[in-house]
């Protein structure tokens, strides 16, 4: 080769290499994280599966991150660090929707997007979408816990944190919605943090019995609640005189449901929640309009509140001896 090709070549080389920069850029550019309350737990490892699989298909660089344990703190961190490496878009299900808005603020001000999931009170946020009404989701759990109650009786109620947003909306919601309509029940004591790691929902149900002896149900939003009260309520062999209801996974619930001791449990697709916020993180990226009764990529049409900037879809599903192995067929 002389002189002349050799140079000719090597320009090529740079010109193809120069007019790749701006794609490199641009697939750069399109990167979106999720920021989740917890890594390792099932029900994040669902989430996580959405989030690649719409990632894939939307053309997003899309993955998932969590802190080793529930702390709001870190999650902070993992966002100053996605700040710092000036992703496209932040996702978050907060675990204190306080302590994260600062954080928040300092990357809608870089130019990065936000969008929530559970964090409807989240401020910070472009956009937060939601899979169920979470009135609803607190109201048909309590009524599904005073049906095995006998609508009597005392009961407790366990939440992630007492900062998590929508465990404690659902959690209000349940209990005003008990009130209005079952004047013989009574929560016995307040609400109990841990329903997000299942051996401090065990360990909090051990105490919870002996401390209130005629207890008769527990309530638990967090999807690990469910697991780590009906492990304690089978090891003290009550699964008859106490009934357990809540938010959990089909798969790791099974036994507990087909023993009676979680007597139903409800969720949403957790998969699908991860989808959706990469679908909705697309649709902003792209600069789509977002209004009431938009289709929105594997959610369909939804409800949407611009003002709160809320998007919302109505997907609660019930987990009891009849659904449970067709939910998990269906990989839950």
């Amino acid at each position: 080769m002389n002189r002349r090709e050799t140079l000719k070549l090597m320009g090529a080389t740079a010109l193809a290499t120069m007019t790749g920069l701006p794609q490199l850029a641009q697939a750069a550019g399109q990167e979106m994280v999720v920021v989740v309350k917890i890594a390792g737990i099932p029900w994040f490892n669902a989430l996580e599966v959405g989030v690649k699989k719409a990632g894939g298909e939307f053309g997003i660089n899309a993955s998932m991150v969590g802190p080793s344990s529930v702390d709001p703190a870190q999650q902070v961190k993992l966002i100053e660090d996605l700040i710092a490496k000036k992703v496209a878009v932040i996702g978050l299900v907060p675990l204190d929707v306080k302590v994260t808005e600062p954080v928040l603020k300092r990357a809608q001000a870089a130019g990065i997007k936000v969008i929530t999931h559970e964090g409807p009170e989240q401020a910070g946020r472009d956009w937060n979408v939601e899979l169920i009404d979470s009135v609803k989701f607190g109201e048909v759990q309590m009524e599904r816990l005073a049906k095995d109650m006998g609508e009597e009786g005392e009961y407790v109620v366990y939440v992630g944190t007492l900062t998590t947003p929508l465990h404690n909306i659902w959690a209000d919601a349940a209990i005003a919605f008990q009130k209005k309509n079952y004047p013989k029940m009574k929560l016995a004591t307040d609400r109990f943090p841990g329903a997000d790691v299942t051996d401090d929902a065990y360990k909090t149900t051990l105490d919870v019995i002996k401390a209130y002896p005629n207890l008769k149900g527990i309530l638990c939003f967090g999807s690990q609640g469910p697991i780590g009260a009906g492990n304690a309520v089978r090891e003290k062999k009550l699964g008859k005189k106490i009934a357990v209801v809540g938010t959990v996974l089909p798969s790791q619930g099974k036994s507990l449901i087909d023993d009676g001791i979680i007597r139903e449990g409800f969720l949403w697709n957790p998969t699908d929640a991860g989808y959706a916020m990469v679908a909705v993180a697309k649709l902003v990226l792209d600069g789509k309009e977002i209004k009431d009764g938009i289709e929105v990529p594997g959610l369909g049409k939804a409800a949407v509140d611009v003002a709160n900037k809320q998007i919302k879809v109505d997907k609660i599903m019930r987990i009891n001896k009849d659904t449970v192995d067709a939910l998990i067929k269906g990989g839950l």
